[in-house]
């Protein structure tokens, strides 16, 4: 039996993973600012983080923030892992954050340097974008009488709980170093996945390409962010909307 440590350990992604590795027998603690008897700030370190790793074999570091702070969270993990002698670290992180110069993205690339730089036992897996956070952005966006989408942009969304098979199967074994990257089964228009949301949500909305401008945009337009080789996935973006809005009326008609 392996001790593992889940950061994120309670978000979409950190419960599946650790649910997966339950259900195997080991042993796995969850790290998370809210989850006792493991609740640290990663960003504030600390001895409650030294309690968190002492002991643990591998680290599946799946904790992130849209708001900052990512890097210091990973400085103050990576620390904590070499004092407790930590043999392997694996990271999740996502497609693209090499080839487009978005914030976020740029972010996620200087953890992986991080990590990469550490003196441990590493693993990166690069994945797209979840079905669940396109499914946000995209009724963010319904709201509004006419749905805005950035033109001839495309994305690959992939099932979360086939990513979190991956992880888990990774934090089993030794570490890869840089995996392949996890791609969905299909790199699609965002106006074609647009459209199936809106008959899965029952929703009625004009879905209008807007042109956009800037590094960032060519980049994404360009599928920096896809992993057309990589295709791996097998629950499409329909197996999700059906899971999860049934027979279309359950996010409303409108």
């Amino acid at each position: 039996m392996t001790t593992i440590l889940v950061t994120g350990g309670t978000g979409t992604l950190g419960r599946l993973v650790t649910e997966r590795l339950r259900a195997d027998g080991h042993e796995v603690r969850v790290l998370s600012r809210h989850a006792e008897p493991y609740a640290v700030d990663l960003r504030e370190g600390g001895p409650g983080l030294d309690r968190a790793v002492d002991g643990v074999d591998t680290i599946v570091h799946c904790a992130t923030s849209q708001t900052g702070g990512d890097e210091k969270a990973a400085g103050h993990l990576i620390a904590a892992a070499r004092r407790a002698g930590v043999g392997h670290l694996v990271y999740i992180s996502i497609v693209g954050v090499d080839r487009v110069p978005f914030g976020y993205y740029r972010t996620k690339l200087a953890v992986e340097r991080q990590i990469e730089q550490s003196g441990l036992g590493w693993t990166v897996l690069r994945a797209t974008q979840f079905h669940d956070l396109l499914v946000t952005v995209l009724g963010s966006v319904a709201r509004l009488p006419v749905m805005p989408l950035p033109a001839g942009v495309r994305d690959q969304p992939v099932e979360v709980a086939e990513v979190a098979d991956r992880l888990a199967e990774l934090a089993l074994a030794a570490p890869a170093g840089r995996t392949a990257d996890m791609g969905g089964p299909e790199a699609r228009t965002l106006e074609s996945l647009a459209r199936a949301y809106l008959r899965a949500t029952g929703r009625r909305r004009a879905v209008v390409n807007v042109p956009l401008w800037g590094k960032t945009y060519r980049a994404f337009r360009s599928g920096g962010h896809l992993a057309p080789q990589q295709a791996v996935g097998k629950g499409t973006f329909e197996d999700y909307l059906a899971r999860r809005f049934g027979d279309g009326r359950r996010d409303g008609q409108d």
